[in-house]
């Protein structure tokens, strides 16, 4: 099975070879959609956030991975895996999250008009050595609450993203699949003790990016990372969009801030 992608067209729109890749395989590589200016500034922007911390954050400690710190006062305690709430951070980040590069071809494959998730992703990826902790394998949809599992994120990589500093690794085509309960932890993680698992992730490809590179993919897609095993900080900018016919179910963290129409 052939899951190298095409390369996106200057007009933003995907062409029906790129449509017809995503949809096989739940997800797509769009090269140099960022131009290098563009990546400095956000990746500057970002580690300004880093230095000083700024709030929302997500620490490694509390999401609790194995190897992460065991608590915010432990050595590592105040590793940050997330910048939160990107949009809010002003420009750049609110420029390119609303930006047509990004959201004409998730429209596209969405076959709607699509709003941005404040709820979920919307945040900058910050993947430390040392602290920073790998993760298993699993599906965005497990903690979202819509009336459909179709949202489409953005993965931008401001940095280069390589197997040995922790990019991302993809199931292609696993966005398909309806899998029993049976098949998942108590964190919705894939159970990696049951052998039809292990054939699954078996099949799993890794996703090397360049800066300015954005990797799009479907939110049933199961997706991992290892851990970076490098000196630097990996930082990626990742966004969600859905589409206007698809609403977040009420009452849930999913509805719980109005989300702009940005395409």
């Amino acid at each position: 099975m052939t899951t190298s992608a095409p390369v996106l067209a200057q007009s933003h729109a995907l062409d029906a070879e790129q449509q017809a890749f995503f949809h096989r395989h739940g997800y797509l590589i769009l090269r140099a959609l960022a131009g290098p200016s563009e990546c400095a500034a956000l990746l500057a922007a970002a580690r300004a956030a880093l230095d000083t911390a700024v709030p929302p954050v997500e620490l490694e400690a509390d999401v609790g991975y194995a190897g992460a710190p065991a608590s915010r006062d432990a050595v590592g305690g105040r590793t940050v895996r997330r910048l939160l709430d990107a949009d809010s951070r002003g420009t750049p980040f609110t420029d390119w999250a609303r930006d047509a590069r990004v959201a004409t071809p998730i429209a596209q494959l969405i076959g709607a008009p699509v709003r941005l998730s404040l709820a979920h992703h919307n945040c900058v990826m910050t993947k430390h050595p040392a602290f920073g902790t790998a993760t298993h394998w699993h599906r965005d949809s497990r903690y979202w609450s819509f009336t459909r599992n179709e949202l489409v994120s953005a993965w931008l990589a401001l940095v280069e993203e390589t197997v040995d500093n922790g990019c991302l690794w993809v199931i292609p085509g696993s966005h398909t699949l309806d899998l029993p309960a049976g098949r998942f932890d108590d964190k919705l993680f894939l159970r990696q003790d049951l052998p039809e698992n292990r054939a699954l992730i078996d099949t799993a490809r890794p996703v090397p990016l360049l800066p300015g590179d954005v990797l799009l993919f479907h939110c049933n897609t199961f997706h991992a990372a290892r851990a970076n095993q490098t000196g630097a900080i990996k930082f990626s900018l990742v966004t969600t969009y859905y589409g206007t016919d698809n609403t977040p179910l009420p009452g849930t963290r999913s509805s719980a801030r109005p989300d702009p129409l940005v395409g």
